[in-house]
């Protein structure tokens, strides 16, 4: 994906980056992207994810059971 000019890009772990930008409407479009790749998905809840994110979790059928 190409970062665009005015965005850095920091990788801090394997599962954790941070994105800076003065601009606010570009950088939420461009995290907005990024998360568009692996939406995180209602049973386990991978995915990428925003930090502090409160995800819906869903039960499975073994549960429902």
């Amino acid at each position: 994906m190409d970062i665009p000019d005015g965005i850095e890009v920091e990788v801090v772990q394997n599962t954790t980056i941070n994105l800076k930008s003065c601009d606010k409407e570009n950088l939420g479009l461009f995290a907005s992207n990024i998360r568009a790749w692996r939406r995180p998905e209602p049973y386990k809840g991978k995915g990428i994810k925003f930090v502090g994110e409160e995800l819906r979790r869903k039960t499975g059928k073994a549960a429902s059971v």
